[in-house]
Formats: structure tokens, C-alpha cells, sequence
């Protein structure tokens, strides 16, 4: 079997509302069967993640998150993604990692708007300025094209940077801006909540996308407690990240009141069920997705 090295020049080749296609196909196929194991060094951390779906292959990806990066010049998240052949298990591909993360963490979000925010929604909101919310500005802008964009960073300059690339707005004040949207994207490494519930509106939606461990929230409380609740995987979010680890171990929201993950979308529960209706998507981002988003990347760099 021929290995195929897949760098970044792939991504020409790769489309964003076809990502989420090939994204809700694999929750099509049987379960996934995902394993994680972290280990840390302070707010440095080493994930290795394995995930083997019956009919599309296994996959593993090693990821490092080392916050301090930045300030060498050098990006903050880093790795590998190997894929393997679904009948025998041989190698079947090296794909870029940093190809696939941003293609598996802004697809799985786009995802989740697509079917929660409403389709008139125009005033997007990304909180955070970083690779991520780049990103997210291209996915978003795939699913909802006639929109505009503002941009909010704790680091005024990172926002203005990030507005100047893409076109977007500043927005200076984050209550107001929050309130002003339609859909807000978080994309922060915070471990306190950024965004506060009451200044949250009826018909919003939110992509809760950077909080990754147990220390970490975006949202407050209430922000949970106001809203529709769902994610991507309920075996990658609820008892592994803060956002809501943290809110159900004291009892401001229950397992039970997270409606849906992507596995529930054949049977068409992962949906808005009011226009009046605040709706929160939480992107865990597990081994999973990976394997479906470089599956993706591998089929099209095969058709190009």
C-alpha cells in the first residue's frame, strides 16, 4: 500500500460545507470507539488520541498545547495525524496535523451552527483572536456568507490584526457586543467565563470552542442554565471538560439537560426547536472527528 504524505497544499482542495457533510455521514457509521489519555506539565499538555470507526478506519494524533509558544514566535499547538486503513490496519496516510485540526475544529462548530442558528442570522461575534478564531471567521463565512463579523480579544492588538486579515470589525465592548449578535463563536484558552448569560438574548447561538480541560470555562453559569444545550459527543464533553464538568458536579445543570450530540442527528433531534430559543454547542473536538475530517482530506486529495 502506497502512504500518502498530505501537507498543507491539500487545502485547496477541501471545501467547507462538504467537511460538514462528511462530518454527519460518519455519525452514520457505527459508533466510534475513541480513547484519550492527557498528561500535563502546569499549563502545558500532551494529548494522544486514538479513535476506530467500523468502515471509515482508526486514526491516531498526538497533539501538544504549550500556551507560552506565542511569545517565541511559534504556534502554540503542534503534532501528528496518522491514518490507517479500515480492512487492514496498514498505514494509509500522513496527514498534516495542523491541516486537520483546523479543518476538524471549525467543520465540527459550522456543524453545530448550521443546524441550531437561525439561517437569517448575520451578525456573527468571535470572541478570542487567535488561529482558532481565524478559522472560524473562513468556516463561518461558508455557512452564512452574507454575514459581518466583529472581532473581541482581551489584546486589542491581536483583534485589530485579525479584523485587518479578514475584514472583519473590532468590537470594543463585549456585553454590547454579545447582546448584538446572532451567532458568538468563543475561541479563548480562558479558565474563567468570558461571556455572562444575562447578556444573552432570545433566537442567539452560541459555539462554546476553546476550553479543552477541566480548568477551563468561557460561559458563566447562568449562560448555561438560560440555554439549549448540546454537543458534538457527549463521551468527549461531559465528564472530561470544564464547561460543563464543572456546572454539573455542583448542580446548576444535569446531564440530562445536554438535548443532543452529533450521533442524534440521523434521527433529526440535533435541531433549534424554537426561533426564541438561546442554543449552546459545545466543540469537544474528540479523536473521532479527526478521523472523520482526515478520511475527508485523504478522499479529496485522491480526487483532486
Amino acid at each position: 500500500m502506497t502512504v500518502e504524505i498530505i501537507g498543507r497544499e491539500a487545502e485547496a482542495e477541501l471545501d467547507w460545507l462538504t467537511l460538514c457533510d462528511a462530518i454527519e455521514a460518519g455519525h452514520g457509521l457505527p459508533r466510534a470507539e475513541i480513547a484519550d489519555a492527557l498528561l500535563y506539565r502546569g499549563k502545558d499538555t500532551l494529548l494522544n488520541r486514538a479513535a476506530w470507526i467500523d468502515g471509515l478506519g482508526q486514526l491516531v494524533k498526538c497533539a501538544t498545547v504549550f500556551p507560552g509558544n506565542g511569545a517565541l514566535g511559534k504556534p502554540s499547538v503542534n503534532g501528528s495525524v496518522t491514518l490507517y486503513a479500515d480492512t487492514t490496519g496498514e498505514l494509509e496516510a500522513v496527514v498534516d496535523f495542523h491541516l486537520v485540526t483546523k479543518f476538524k475544529t471549525a467543520g465540527d462548530s459550522l456543524v453545530s451552527a448550521r443546524r441550531l442558528a437561525r439561517p437569517e442570522s448575520r451578525e456573527i461575534l468571535i470572541v478570542g483572536a487567535g488561529t482558532v478564531a481565524r478559522s472560524m471567521v473562513e468556516a463561518y463565512r461558508a455557512g452564512f456568507p452574507d454575514a459581518r463579523f466583529h472581532i473581541w480579544n482581551r489584546s486589542p492588538g491581536g483583534a485589530n490584526a485579525l479584523a485587518r486579515e479578514t475584514g472583519a470589525e473590532v468590537a470594543t465592548d463585549l456585553a454590547a457586543a454579545v447582546s448584538a449578535a446572532d451567532i458568538i463563536g468563543t475561541c479563548t484558552m480562558s479558565t474563567e467565563p468570558v461571556v455572562k448569560g444575562e447578556w444573552l438574548r432570545p433566537g442567539q447561538h452560541l459555539d462554546l470552542i476553546g476550553a479543552y480541560r477541566p480548568d477551563m470555562r468561557e460561559v458563566d453559569d447562568e449562560a448555561l442554565s438560560r440555554a439549549q444545550l448540546f454537543v458534538d459527543s457527549r463521551a468527549t464533553t461531559i465528564h472530561h471538560i470544564g464547561e460543563l464538568k464543572d456546572p454539573i458536579a455542583r448542580g446548576v445543570i444535569s446531564e440530562a439537560d445536554i438535548q443532543a450530540d452529533f450521533y442524534d442527528i440521523p434521527q433529526g433531534l440535533y435541531r433549534c426547536r424554537s426561533a426564541e430559543e438561546i442554543t449552546i454547542a459545545k466543540n469537544g473536538g474528540g479523536a473521532h472527528l479527526d478521523l472523520m475530517t482526515a478520511a475527508y482530506i485523504l478522499a479529496a486529495w485522491r480526487g483532486r
